[in-house]
Parts: structure tokens; sequence; C-alpha cells
């Protein structure tokens, strides 16, 4: 029995998400095992949003951007992958500073959050603008032959 099978080949942003994301689940992992170590807890919002936004954001986007083509194909896509991953790196940063008390790195928090938030909004609207409906029919699939 000879089976043969037709692949749709991945998008390089949808594989450039992937890879980003396993750099920011193994930083949050690493992070975890060190206060658990130390038993000092104070950068539990560092590991919970290198884990949310990094990791789990990160992981999802890749889904996104390998389902929908047109969508990572696109400048708003590429916009996307560079705010997030310029916003993420920056805020966790300064909120590891503020929470060892260094307030005066409040206004890179700040910058690092509104960064992360714009590319929030322009995944948004790529989303709208990108992903149309199209019948099950148009759909690529991976398809086995029998």
């Amino acid at each position: 029995m000879q089976h043969s099978t037709v692949d749709i080949a991945p998008s390089p942003l949808g594989l450039a998400w992937f890879r980003i994301a396993i750099v920011y689940l193994i930083a949050g992992i690493a992070l975890g095992i060190v206060m658990g170590a130390t038993q000092q807890f104070a950068m539990r919002p560092v590991h919970a949003h290198l884990n949310l936004l990094g990791w789990t954001t990160g992981a999802l986007a890749g889904l996104f951007y390998l389902f929908f083509p047109r969508a990572a194909h696109s400048r708003l896509g590429k916009a996307h992958f560079l705010l997030h991953n310029l916003g993420v790196p920056v805020m966790m940063g300064a909120l590891a500073l503020v929470l060892t008390g260094n307030t005066a790195v409040v206004p890179v928090l700040i910058a690092g959050e509104m960064t992360t938030a714009a590319g929030v909004l322009v995944f948004a609207l790529n989303m709208v603008v990108n992903v149309k409906a199209a019948p099950a029919a148009a759909m690529p699939t991976r398809m086995q032959a029998a």
C-alpha cells in the first residue's frame, strides 16, 4: 500500500514565532527554577509574563501565521513580530529592575509595555485585514491518498 502526501510549506514567519517562543519558554522555565531553588520569588511577574507573553502568545501567533499565510506574508505580520519581540524583552528587563527597587527605569518599562501593546493592535488589524473566510473546499489541507 502506497501513501502519498501533499504538504503545504510552512510560512517563515510562523516558524520564526515558534523559534522565539521556545527562547521565551527556556527563559521562563530557567527563571522559575532559579526562584524555586533560592526561594526568592520577587521575579514572579517576570516569570509569568515570559511564559504568557513570550511562550504562549508566541506559539499561538506561530500557529495563526501557519494557518493564515496571507497574514504571514503581509507587512502587518512582520510589524507584529518586530513590535512584540522588541517590546517584551524591554518590558521584562525593566520590570525585573523595578521589582528590585530601581524605579528610575519605569519610563523604559512603559515604553516596553506600549511597544508590546502596539504589536497586539497590529496583530488584531492584521486579522481584520488579511483573514477572510474561504469555502472549505478552497482551504489547503494535508491529504493522504490510500
